[in-house]
């Protein structure tokens, strides 16, 4: 062990020690050089501290907590699961959606600091995660997404080397509950369109046939379309709070191809709206702010005036998947068309629609939607 020694610096007491290669030579708040008691207290401390050192104990933020290098030597026991969490959701503010970060910080207030935030990194045992889990009411699936900031930060935790093994990764990942996806036959489909009118038609036609999320939809305005193109470009959502977001991945900022249903819903939207959002609530003539008033007003409504078994709207989307799937359509262009990066969600989600590829698709729709007596 090198050795140190407690200096006198006027009326400070300073103790001299080697900590990682480095010498330190901190004064220790409190203490008089000029009271011996104090001075026989700091030897005390350096004894301590050499001790701790040698036995590979030694807490550098709990002896000088104030001392410029002290976040450096912090240790697991120096940190709450609340502190870390908070440094981790302000990283994330930089780097996530809003609807993301809202949804993270949201966990972090109402589930993880509740229940974990007092403890140190050091503290948590998996048994406290179990129990915890134990005693929650609600699905898997949402359990799972409270766990992701909690399993981030000690990741952080372990790699960083404040903590000697991560108590999360003895907690496995809860089976979701699938559900599979419930598309709308062709008839009922056509029932629904049948049962609206002006606006709400044109809205749920463009939905069935772009497979757009709802909250694209909504966002969706006259600058992002174009009919001469035939293509659409997909970059701005609406969270279920109402507020303009993008998408989440890389692969939801993309064009689509505007096949000929799709089109005669924009060109006969263009009597009601010709700028800014496209589609309006016409109750209210302005943008739809989220998914619940189109559910109360509009959808749930259509759904019970056509006979058709209710369903989300969500399965406007999965009724597009199906019939394009069912069409022999190449499930690449459908995986770009709905905005994954490739088509594994699709064979996971819709695998029982895919039988062969067709790329021939789109003069097949544009041949049948003209026979049926629909115009361009």
């Amino acid at each position: 062990m090198s050795k140190g020694k407690v200096s006198i610096r006027g009326d400070s007491i300073a103790v001299t020690f080697y900590y990682k290669g480095q010498r330190f030579r901190p004064t220790l708040k409190g203490l008089s050089a000029s009271k011996k008691a104090h001075v026989k207290t700091a030897e005390e401390i350096l004894i301590q501290i050499q001790a701790e050192i040698a036995k590979n104990t030694f807490n550098f933020a709990k002896f000088f907590p104030e001392h410029p290098q002290a976040k450096i030597f912090r240790t697991g026991s120096d940190i709450t699961i609340e502190e870390k969490l908070n440094t981790w959701l302000e990283r994330k503010r930089r780097s996530c959606a809003a609807s993301t970060y809202r949804d993270y910080k949201g966990i972090i207030d109402h589930h993880l600091i509740t229940a974990f935030g007092q403890l140190s990194l050091s503290e948590l045992k998996p048994a406290h995660i179990r129990d915890w889990i134990d005693g929650l009411l609600i699905s898997n699936h949402r359990i799972n997404n409270i766990l992701i900031p909690l399993k981030a930060i000690f990741l952080e935790a372990y790699q960083d080397e404040l903590i000697e093994s991560n108590p999360t990764d003895r907690i496995k990942r809860l089976p979701r509950k699938y559900t599979e996806p419930q598309p709308f036959t062709t008839k009922e489909r056509d029932d629904i369109l049948n049962a609206c009118e002006g606006q709400i038609r044109n809205l749920f036609q463009f939905a069935f046939w772009t497979g757009l999320r709802t909250g694209e939809l909504i966002a969706l305005k006259w600058e992002d379309v174009s009919l001469t193109k035939k293509q659409a470009f997909i970059r701005n959502t609406k969270n279920r709070h109402g507020n303009k977001d993008t998408p989440k991945t890389d692969a939801g900022i993309r064009n689509i191809e505007l096949l000929p249903p799709a089109i005669s819903a924009l060109k006969a939207q263009k009597k009601f709206t010709t700028e800014g959002h496209i589609f309006l609530n016409p109750r209210t003539e302005k943008p739809w702010t989220d998914d619940a008033p189109i559910r109360k007003t509009a959808w749930k409504p259509a759904l019970i005036k056509a006979g058709v078994k209710y369903r989300k709207p969500y399965n406007t989307r999965h009724t597009f998947a199906s019939i394009m799937l069912s069409s022999n359509t190449n499930p690449m262009w459908v995986a770009r068309q709905l905005g994954h990066k490739d088509w594994g969600m699709i064979r996971k989600v819709y695998g029982r629609w895919i039988e062969d590829v067709d790329v021939a698709l789109h003069d097949k729709i544009s041949f049948l939607w003209t026979q049926n007596g629909h115009g361009g």
